[in-house]
């Protein structure tokens, strides 16, 4: 059997890589070495101060190898066969000639940090392509279905040259839409008769979705599929589209047999062109810049706030006088704020 550890990122979490030289680093990557790609997303990856410098540095070097590919986020609750559907619909990608990278978010260990299922030999065919690279990353304490260093690890499998990156999130169903402000289509998996029929009258992610995917349409399964996919598709038309030139749309989808999959490369496609005909894929790109900026400001108070020695008794009163029903949450956020604040300019 083919090693398949060798087309799987390595995990590893708090080992720094033998790194060398930085420009060579880069240069690799943009060559497309696998395992300089993996050391790479390791850095980027990596909770060290040290290793945040040069993970910067790194990916301002690449910046403008990036931005080529087609971002595709994938998301659905256990169980809808996420996994399944990446892999068959990776290598059909992969049959056509494109690369493709898969960033798959993990549930993270309570004891150690790192991937649950990062071990674990997922995408067995995808995993054995010399044009597919799958890096499964653990989510952490990040909310919204993706790791916090994911927008990074894109850049890089960018900058690697793959035409197409799959983000595949964590799995927790409604709540996991942070992906959306880091892709380009927006994919929402759902099984057939599995109850989730009810949720396409409620908004939450159905209004973000730009595809909505009814998977494990065969077998017994093809007769209900086709009721969901009905039902959905009223649904849709009461949520106002995001964008002028496209209207999500849901397609039917047997990742065991292969059916359906072509079309939802052809609905990505025609995705894509719509939304470069009229800019709004730029402007898109653009917001989501700005999105990415004010996330990395909201972590960065928050560990400052939580790394600064001298606030730490500060932040445990404030923590007690708010479980001890004595002062709002709001009131006790802006002292703290502003003692942060008025340390950080004397």
């Amino acid at each position: 059997m083919f090693p398949i550890p060798l087309l799987i990122a390595p995990m590893a979490r708090n080992s720094r890589p033998d790194l060398g030289d930085l420009d060579d680093l880069a240069a690799r990557v943009k060559a497309g070495e696998r395992r300089a790609l993996a050391k790479a997303i390791t850095l980027v990856e990596s909770s060290k101060p040290a290793d945040h410098e040069a993970g910067e540095a790194l990916l301002t070097g690449l910046l403008p190898s990036t931005g080529r590919a087609l971002r595709l986020g994938l998301s659905g609750a256990p169980g809808v066969g996420k996994s399944t559907f990446t892999e068959a619909f990776g290598t059909y990608l992969t049959g056509r000639g494109l690369k493709v990278a898969v960033l798959a978010v993990d549930p993270s260990s309570a004891r150690s940090g790192g991937s649950i299922l990062g071990d674990k030999t997922r995408m067995e065919k995808l995993a054995r392509d010399p044009n597919a690279f799958i890096r499964p990353s653990p989510a952490g304490g990040t909310l919204g279905g993706v790791a916090r260093r994911t927008r990074e690890a894109m850049l890089l499998t960018e900058a690697a040259g793959f035409d197409v990156v799959l983000v595949e999130t964590v799995g927790v169903g409604q709540s996991e839409i942070a992906v959306a402000d880091m892709v380009d289509m927006f994919c929402v998996l759902l099984a057939p008769a599995g109850g989730d029929e009810l949720q396409g009258i409620k908004r939450g992610i159905m209004e973000l979705a730009d595809l909505i995917i009814i998977n494990k349409a065969d077998g017994d399964l093809l007769k209900p599929a086709r009721v969901a996919a009905a039902d959905f598709k009223a649904a849709l038309g009461l949520i106002p589209p995001k964008y002028k030139t496209w209207t999500p749309d849901v397609r039917l989808v047997s990742s065991l047999e292969g059916a359906g999959v072509p079309e939802i490369w052809e609905a990505a496609e025609a995705f894509r062109a719509a939304l470069a005909k009229t800019g709004e894929g730029e402007r898109l790109r653009q917001s989501q810049a700005g999105a990415w900026l004010w996330a990395e400001l909201r972590e960065g108070l928050t560990d400052a706030l939580t790394s600064d020695a001298s606030l730490k008794k500060a932040v445990k009163s404030a923590e007690a006088a708010v479980a001890g029903a004595r002062e709002l949450p709001p009131a006790a956020a802006r002292a703290l704020l502003a003692e942060f604040l008025g340390r950080s300019r004397s």
